[in-house]
């Protein structure tokens, strides 16, 4: 609707009403928060939870149609038959951009429950969001590097107990837990660091992926596989707000819980293989998906 402005004037426009949408949700949203702080009854929690979910999913709905306004995005989707937003899911998805997250939000907003995102421990400190995110119950992770390990050997585990205790809020009430598998955004440096037998994906960790199946157990009702294409090739969140973006194609599969896949991932080094080999196969299947969506002719610039 209003692409056509030149971006002199579209992309502040665009920016202000963004941030004015993030004030207008995060300003009740930390409202209830602090009544759950305040009252930690489990019959006043509960509400407040779905309540606060409700404010999410109207903030993600808003930001959805401002990038409708803005930009001239063809979106193809693919495979959402049969999901429902009463039911729990493990969501799996490539990492290219900060724009899967936006992506993902419109896929799958008010169709699945909101999706929830481990992130690093860090972001708790980023201005609105990070309390936000906090409030909405998501789960932040500490990281230790091998170093620290090595010079901390107590720390060993710490970020897979919280992984579980995350999880185990999540049992009682439907959820859609998201995890990149792959544990940073794709790069062509990366991808031959690691040497990846994929052409457009990285190696997958499985450790992670482990732990909340077994975890959260029979309380998921199945994984939700989703391969991210830009057609025009690696893009910034700029990109998406300026209307640079102009190709999105997204793929859905829905993939049952075999029982083999849940045990000790630490304990049972035969569990661990299979879960592995497992990963390695779902994520040759992805990689042959995201060559099917690739466009004919490679290299499509972005104008403005």
């Amino acid at each position: 609707m209003l692409a056509f402005l030149p971006s002199v004037l579209r992309i502040p426009l665009a920016m202000l009403l963004l941030l004015l949408n993030i004030l207008l949700h995060v300003l009740p949203l930390f409202a209830l928060a602090l009544l759950k702080v305040v009252i930690p009854l489990g019959f006043v929690r509960r509400p407040l939870s779905r309540a606060l979910v409700l404010i999410a999913e109207s903030w993600i709905g808003v930001n959805n149609v401002l990038f409708g306004v803005f930009t001239r995005i063809r979106w193809q989707v693919e495979g959402l038959e049969g999901l429902h937003h009463d039911r729990s899911y493990l969501v799996l998805s490539n990492h290219q951009s900060w724009v899967d997250i936006p992506v993902l939000q419109k896929v799958f907003n008010r169709r699945i429950p909101f999706m929830r995102f481990f992130l690093k421990q860090e972001l708790i400190w980023v201005p609105l969001l990070g309390q936000a995110w906090w409030a909405l119950d998501f789960p932040f992770m500490k990281r230790y590097s091998r170093q620290t390990l090595l010079r901390h050997p107590e720390l060993q585990g710490k970020d897979r107990e919280a992984t579980r205790k995350a999880c185990e809020k999540f049992r009682h009430m439907p959820v859609s837990v998201m995890n990149f598998a792959e544990g940073t955004r794709f790069t062509p440096a990366k991808h031959d660091a690691q040497s990846s037998p994929y052409r457009y994906l990285l190696r997958p960790k499985a450790g992670g992926v482990a732990f909340v199946l077994d975890a959260m157990g029979e309380a998921l009702h199945a994984i939700v596989d989703v391969t991210i294409v830009y057609p025009e090739g690696p893009c910034t969140m700029m990109d998406l707000i300026a209307g640079r973006v102009h190709d999105i194609r997204v793929h859905v599969r829905e993939r049952t819980i075999a029982a083999g896949l849940i045990g000790s991932y630490d304990e049972d080094a035969a569990f661990r293989g299979r879960v592995k080999a497992w990963m390695n196969g779902l994520w040759r299947d992805k990689d042959a998906q995201a060559a099917r969506m690739q466009p004919p002719t490679a290299g499509v610039g972005r104008g403005d």
